[in-house]
Parts: structure tokens; C-alpha cells; sequence
């Protein structure tokens, strides 16, 4: 009897095929993403629609049909109806934006000081670039440098340093000289650097040789910035009031982003807290902050705050503006923060405490990392925020790039019908371009700092 042998062992391999037109390529993504469904494939063609209806005349507005040269509001006008506006204007009219620039850029910033907010641009950029990417090297004292050096900087080139600090703290009606003003000062902001600080260590009962230490560095920095800001290096003195267009906007962002992180944290840590009167004043702050609209925040710290101050006492509007933003933002950079800390599971705290690591140790290098981590797109969406409600500054007399644009509408030199159209698409641009790069960088930092546990 004969066994069947119906084995097959395969002695030559067989070309691979290549994936189906309809599952591969443009044709496969256009049918896994648009025309999945019949739902969605009614969304992608009323998507479409849209943007035939926006984007065509958008084109022909801003690129096809414009103007880019030209004196004056002449050049923007043609008795051709073929490519022009029906009422014989043509469309963007570009040359009014370039003959503006400047006043977009700087305001009514002089222009033989031009050189100062140009080489800060410029030093900006070339601190933020290399501190932005994780393999840049030295990234300690470009931390420090961006932190601690440029905006002192920033100060003293954009308003010429040689402030009159002397007495800034006391009424101007206490005669005494210069100098003893001068150590008052000091005195006095050292004084509260102090109670700060030894109260905070009373309240965390913590080695009080640490806070000593921190508070003697904090004197140290105020005594070099005051001596700083009140040296005469010889520089054309630039009042606030001429500071504007996009140079204010970056000030006033800057700023708000640099005050709002490390407030917002201290808050978040200080609403979490177990001693009652911590949780208490974080609350308070918090809630009275974020139930208060922006704009009320900068007309009481424009016009009220000076009423309530000693006579002789005053403080810039370009700095009242900052500190408003500034603790504004922070109530809301809290929030943030405080829902990364909620996040984190509580095996992370106790497993901080039974390696014997004290409150400030394992916030600073095992809660706090994971919790920013975590809230990345919404501290990257609150600083975006903050970047496009600078334009509420121009309600309280500082021009900034949208304030210096609706200024630049009074010149009867370029008065177009295009004129508002023009200028508003490009100040949409440049917010855009801002806005849009920190949205993108906040994604390349996430997938930077994933590890692996999405679900």
C-alpha cells in the first residue's frame, strides 16, 4: 500500500507584488482620510467648496491682481476695469505697506537709535534659536545669558539706561540725598526679598541655609541690575512712549510669557499645598485674576493704579502695562500647570518620599518634569493666547503692530478703499507666523520628550 506524499517545500520565491493603486499613494490616503465614508466624503466635498469660494479671490486679492510699486495712493488706482476692483482701485495695495515698515516694526522709535532695537532683534533671535533645540551645546549659560543678561540689555539699549533710580520707593517730598535714596532703595527691596523668603521657609520648614543662600543671590542680581539701569552709557535717552508697531508687541509678549511660567508655577504648587493659608492666598490670586477681563486689568493699572499711589510716586505705562499681563497670564499659566500635577499618579509622591527626597527635591526632579511634560499644548496655547492679546494695549495708548496700523489709516496720502483691507492681511500674517511656529515647536517638542506611554 502506497502513502500519499501531498507536501510541498517551495524552491524559488516569488516576486513581491506591488500594493494596489487604490490602497497605496495618494489614491490610498485620499481614500483612507477624505472618502472613507459616505459622511465624510460629503465633508471633503463641501470642504472643497469652501475653498474654491475663499481661496481663488484671497489669491488674486493678495498676489495676482496687486500693486507692488508706487509714491503714494496713485499708484493703487487704474481706469482699467480688467483686473481691478469695480471701482477702479486695484487690489492689495503693497507699496503703503512697505512705505510703513518702519513704523510697524518700531513705532516712532528714532531713527538714528534705529541700530539699538535692530541689534536686540538680531541677539534675540540668535539667543532663542540655539536654546530652542535640544542638542545645541553651552545651554546652561545660554539659559542664563536669555534670562538673566539680555533683558537687562534689552532695558537699558531700547531706553537708554542712566534711570533715575534714586528714591524711586519714596515720596518725593522726603529731602535727602541722592545716595542715601539710592541705599534705601536697596534696602528696602532687600528687606522684602528677606521676609519672602524666610517666610516661605517657615511655612515649608525647610534648612534655612538653602533660602539664605537663594535670598543672598537675589540681592546680589537686584544690587547689579539697579546699578546697571541707573549708569549713564551715554545713549540718547527713548521714551516708552515712542516704542511701537511689532517692537512693543515682542516686549509685552516676551515678557508675559517669561513672568507668567515661573509665577504660574509657584501658584499651582502653592493651590495643591497642605498649609491652609498657602492654598488660600493661591486661590484668592488665581480667582480674582482669571474673574477680571484683560482689558480691565490694563485700564485699572493705566488709570486707577495712580490714584491710589503716594504723591510723587509713578511708575511707567509701558511697566504697569507688563505687570498687569504678566500677573494676568500667570493665574491662567496656574491652572494649567495645576491639572499636569493632578495628573501625575500618586506612586510618583510616594515613591519621592520613601527615597527620602524632601517636598522642593522631588518636585524639581521628579513631579514637576512630568507634569509640564504633560501640559505642554496648554502652556504653548496660553502663550499664544497672550501673544495675540497684546492688541488690547492700544486701548491704553501704546501703539503696538495692530494699534500702529489702525494709526497708519489717518494718512490721506495712501487713503485707498484697499487700504484697511491691505494693512489687516498683513498684520494677520505676521501673527500668524508667529503664532503658527510656536504651535509647531510645541509639537516637535512632544514628540521629543515622548516615552513611549500614549495609549
Amino acid at each position: 500500500m502506497t502513502q500519499n506524499n501531498n507536501s510541498f517545500v517551495r524552491d524559488k520565491m516569488e516576486v513581491a507584488l506591488a500594493p494596489p493603486i487604490s490602497e497605496a499613494g495618494i489614491t490610498g490616503w485620499m481614500k483612507k482620510n477624505l472618502f472613507s465614508s459616505p459622511f465624510n466624503t460629503v465633508l471633503t466635498l463641501i470642504g472643497a467648496y469652501l475653498i474654491y469660494l475663499i481661496v481663488p479671490p484671497l489669491l488674486e486679492f493678495s498676489f495676482f491682481d496687486a500693486v507692488w510699486s508706487g509714491t503714494d495712493r496713485n499708484a493703487c488706482t487704474t481706469e482699467q476695469q480688467g483686473g481691478a476692483l469695480p471701482n477702479g482701485w486695484h487690489a492689495a495695495c503693497w507699496p503703503y505697506i512697505g512705505a510703513y515698515m518702519q513704523f510697524f516694526t518700531f513705532g516712532r522709535y528714532p531713527d538714528a537709535e534705529l541700530w539699538r532695537p535692530i541689534f536686540l532683534f538680531v541677539l534675540f533671535f540668535a539667543g532663542l534659536i540655539p536654546l530652542m533645540m535640544p542638542t545645541a551645546p553651552y545651554k546652561r549659560f545660554n539659559m542664563i545669558f536669555m534670562l538673566l543678561v539680555y533683558p537687562v540689555l534689552a532695558f537699558i539699549l531700547l531706553g537708554g539706561g542712566n534711570v533715575k533710580l534714586n528714591g524711586f520707593l519714596l515720596p518725593e517730598s522726603i529731602m535727602a540725598p541722592s545716595e542715601f535714596k539710592f541705599w534705601v532703595d536697596f534696602a528696602i527691596l532687600t528687606a522684602v526679598v528677606l521676609g519672602i523668603v524666610l517666610l516661605m521657609q517657615i511655612l515649608t520648614k525647610t534648612d534655612p541655609i538653602l533660602p539664605l543662600l537663594v535670598a543672598l543671590g537675589i540681592m546680589v542680581v537686584i544690587g547689579l541690575v539697579m546699578f546697571f539701569m541707573s549708569a549713564d552709557f551715554g545713549l540718547h535717552e527713548v521714551e516708552t512712549d515712542n516704542w511701537g508697531g511689532l517692537l512693543l508687541t515682542l516686549v509685552i509678549a516676551v515678557t508675559g510669557i517669561a513672568a507668567s511660567l515661573p509665577i504660574g508655577i509657584v501658584l499651582a504648587l502653592g493651590r495643591r499645598s497642605e498649609m491652609p493659608t498657602v492654598r488660600l492666598l493661591s486661590v484668592i490670586f488665581i480667582e480674582f485674576w482669571r474673574g477680571v477681563p484683560l482689558i480691565t486689568v490694563l485700564f485699572m493699572s493705566s488709570v486707577m493704579l495712580p490714584l491710589f499711589l503716594p504723591e510723587g510716586v509713578n511708575f511707567d505705562k509701558l511697566l504697569r502695562a507688563l505687570i498687569g499681563v504678566g500677573l494676568f497670564s500667570a493665574a491662567y499659566m496656574a491652572e494649567v500647570v495645576r491639572g499636569g500635577l493632578q495628573a501625575i499618579p500618586k506612586g510618583q509622591f510616594e515613591g519621592a518620599m520613601a527615597v527620602g527626597l524632601s517636598y522642593w527635591q522631588s518636585m524639581r526632579m521628579i513631579i514637576l518634569p512630568q507634569a509640564i511634560k504633560i501640559v505642554i499644548p496648554g502652556i504653548v496655547n496660553t502663550f499664544i493666547g497672550l501673544f495675540k492679546d497684546t492688541t488690547l494695549v492700544s486701548v491704553i495708548g501704546l501703539f503696538d503692530l495692530l494699534g500702529a496700523i489702525n494709526n497708519s489709516h489717518t494718512d490721506s496720502s495712501w487713503a485707498t478703499p484697499v487700504m484697511a483691507l491691505t494693512s489687516y492681511l498683513f498684520c494677520a500674517v505676521i501673527y500668524f507666523v508667529f503664532c503658527f511656529a510656536m504651535a509647531r515647536y510645541s509639537l516637535f517638542m512632544e514628540r521629543q520628550l515622548d516615552t513611549g506611554h500614549k495609549n
